[in-house]
């Protein structure tokens, strides 16, 4: 069964956000009926179905819920045989929609013998670990490429489905198996299993003009909700409150997390003996490599005059006048550093495919990116030999705290 879930958006209060949803990207060639099987899936039109190439440009994301599974994304996209110079770009955009997968469905017309196409796409699959299934569509109008398929299948430990979207045919097993594939292991904790239940936190949250009107930024909202499953406390303050209130409390707290830009604040006014850490610090450990991340902080001090350095945001926010990733970050690592460098930014899903010229890629804590593609990301910097560093460390590490920060979490 699937429900429809009009909270799926990244900053409801209500729906699973996007980046904990299981994402299920669908795969193939043009007019395969990618877009009629999640139609089909969905029981309404998501997408576009025309039997013109190209009609699906941009990936269509739709959050739903499979049942008994959970909460998960399907993602539509562009069909991967177009080599015209907007189909080239259509198919990057696809390949970036598999760095976020959990799940791949490749497409397939039942009639048809996999060619160059598929087989690219499941070399592709294949090395990212992306759990498959072979959904042989159209199986009305012939089955001649079944055995060819089977064969691949059994040597890709993949599913393979018969399918026809239009009559709705091997959609129910479909589900199924997309239910049988879901992830259901428990995710990590972002901060229970740091404190002992019943504890309380202290959450430092500047309300300033950067500040999502009317409302708590995600990680902020995820780690409130960490610590109520936890049976634990959070009093939530601005910084402007934070000493009084500290002053109020009949204990110290059992952590205090601070957002990044306080984390200078909230070291000199948190007493020693109180543990400190902070929001993205915390979603370094949960969506990334925290080692691998802390590693990176110590090329700062080796930059040189000039540098070309890579900053990445997961969102698209719209930037404020004093952005932290755009302006303050910059600001702040060439006052500590004494050089000027030279700045690339991309948002959202964009992530470069060729990063090998940057000295340092700078990250943030990824809150709107699954963990696959967090992890993904990580992994081409290791190989390319670029070093990364999370937003939170660097400015804790530029605040020279990195030793206090890291400690709450076992560093």
């Amino acid at each position: 069964m699937i429900l429809s879930n009009p909270e799926g958006g990244d900053f409801s209060l209500r729906g699973t956000p996007r980046s904990e949803r299981t994402h299920i990207g669908f795969f193939g060639r043009a007019n395969t009926g990618k877009s009629s099987l999640i139609n089909a899936l969905a029981n309404q039109d998501v997408s576009i179905v025309s039997s013109l190439p190209g009609t699906t440009t941009d990936p269509v994301v739709k959050a739903m819920e499979i049942l008994p599974a959970g909460p998960v994304l399907l993602l539509d996209t562009a069909g991967f045989d177009d080599e015209s110079d907007l189909g080239m770009q259509r198919v990057a955009k696809t390949r970036r929609v598999l760095d976020q997968s959990d799940i791949a469905v490749l497409v397939c017309e039942a009639d048809l013998s996999p060619g160059r196409t598929e087989r690219e796409l499941l070399d592709q699959i294949k090395d990212k670990g992306i759990t498959l299934i072979i959904a042989l569509n159209k199986a009305d109008l012939g089955q001649g490429g079944y055995d060819n398929w089977h064969k691949i299948a059994s040597q890709c430990s993949a599913e393979l489905i018969l399918t026809d979207a239009v009559n709705k045919t091997g959609v129910e097993k479909l589900k199924e198996l997309l239910a049988r594939a879901t992830p259901t292991e428990n995710s990590p904790y972002l901060v229970c299993d740091l404190i002992p239940s019943g504890s309380l936190c202290v959450l430092i949250v500047p309300i300033d003009a950067a500040a999502p009107k009317g409302r708590l930024i995600l990680p902020q909202q995820q780690v409130i909700r960490d610590l109520i499953e936890n049976g634990s406390g959070a009093l939530v303050v601005n910084e402007t409150e934070y000493c009084q209130m500290m002053k109020k409390l009949k204990k110290p707290p059992a952590l205090v997390i601070a957002d990044s830009q306080a984390f200078g604040f909230a070291a000199r006014n948190t007493p020693d003996e109180v543990p400190l850490t902070s929001f993205s610090i915390l979603f370094a450990r949960y969506k990334g490599e925290l080692d691998f991340l802390a590693k990176g902080v110590r090329t700062v001090e080796a930059l040189e005059q000039g540098d070309k350095l890579l900053i990445c945001e997961g969102c698209t926010h719209h930037r404020q006048c004093d952005d932290i990733g755009s302006v303050k970050i910059p600001r702040w690592l060439e006052a500590h550093t004494g050089k000027s460098f030279e700045y690339s930014f991309t948002s959202g899903t964009g992530f470069p495919d060729d990063i090998s010229g940057y000295k340092l890629i700078i990250h943030c804590g990824g809150c709107m990116l699954t963990r696959n593609e967090m992890t993904r990301r990580l992994e081409l910097a290791e190989n390319a030999g670029v070093p990364v560093v999370n937003y939170g460390i660097l400015i804790a590490h530029m605040n020279g705290i990195l030793n206090r920060a890291l400690s709450p979490l076992g560093r």
